[in-house]
């Protein structure tokens, strides 16, 4: 059987002349149609349409988005696991458990992991350096990424605030953490980068800021951290989303509580 292009003036093919079969066909009018879909003055043209449609099958190739980065600061090994001053390490556990990212790999001196939070893609990273040099593992992968730092969210934790409070601020200081002391200096003194905050509270009498830090929590303030946590993934998902600005205002507005009675 052979096919040619030869073309009725409908703009159908002319089955008699275009096929040739063992046995011959029925003569067919060039006037029939065989689609209603075809008949009317305008069958050529609309036929000539079917075909460059079905011709652009390719698909349309999203534009590429540059990842977020998403960092928390800590240290590592089981001595300070679940310390205040890891609280950053279990924030991004939390994101990472929430959305379904694995941070299975090593990589820039960080556990690593790579996925997607709704349509945005995302890089989550634990800095496996000590909490002092962080910065050696946060500059290397936004060097190697070329991420913007508007796109660098550091998340630590923060005696100055409340326990279990959290703060969402674009840019601003180190406040004395040693931990961004370090990614600032790798960012070339630059610290316009947002950052999440979290509330660890202040050490009681005249206990050593530094032996706080590394202590653990309380069941107590473990089930209150729970909700923190469920607060901060909700903030990251609404600033890579939604913006900035919603992010913050969702973070840090204070809720008022409604009086009954």
């Amino acid at each position: 059987m052979n096919l040619c292009a030869s073309l009725s003036s409908t703009g159908l093919p002319n089955l008699n002349r275009c096929f040739r079969f063992s046995k011959p066909l029925v003569s067919v009018p060039s006037s029939y149609c065989l689609l209603s879909l075809f008949c009317g003055k305008n069958s050529s043209a609309i036929a000539a349409s079917i075909t460059t449609d079905a011709m652009s099958t390719e698909p349309v190739k999203p534009k590429n988005k540059d990842p977020w980065l998403i960092v928390g600061l800590g240290n590592p090994g089981k001595k300070y696991a679940g310390t205040r001053h890891n609280v950053g390490f279990e924030m991004v556990d939390a994101i990472a458990e929430a959305e379904g990212i694995p941070m299975s790999s090593v990589s820039f001196k960080a556990l690593f992991g790579k996925g997607v939070i709704g349509d945005a893609p995302v890089i989550l990273a634990k800095p496996q350096t000590f909490m002092n040099l962080s910065g050696e593992s946060v500059g290397a992968i936004v060097s190697y990424y070329r991420i913007p730092l508007k796109q660098v969210v550091v998340i630590f934790d923060d005696l100055d605030l409340p326990f279990g409070k959290l703060r969402l601020l674009p840019k601003g200081g180190h406040g004395g953490h040693n931990g961004m002391k370090s990614v600032i200096s790798h960012f070339k003194g630059s610290s316009d980068f947002p950052r999440l905050r979290i509330g660890i509270g202040r050490p009681p009498g005249k206990m050593d800021p530094v032996a706080f830090v590394l202590r653990p929590f309380t069941k107590q303030e473990r089930e209150e951290l729970d909700f923190t946590f469920e607060k901060g993934v909700e903030a990251v998902r609404i600033l890579l989303l939604e913006g900035f600005n919603k992010s913050a205002t969702f973070v840090n507005t204070a809720k008022k509580i409604e009086q009954t009675g």
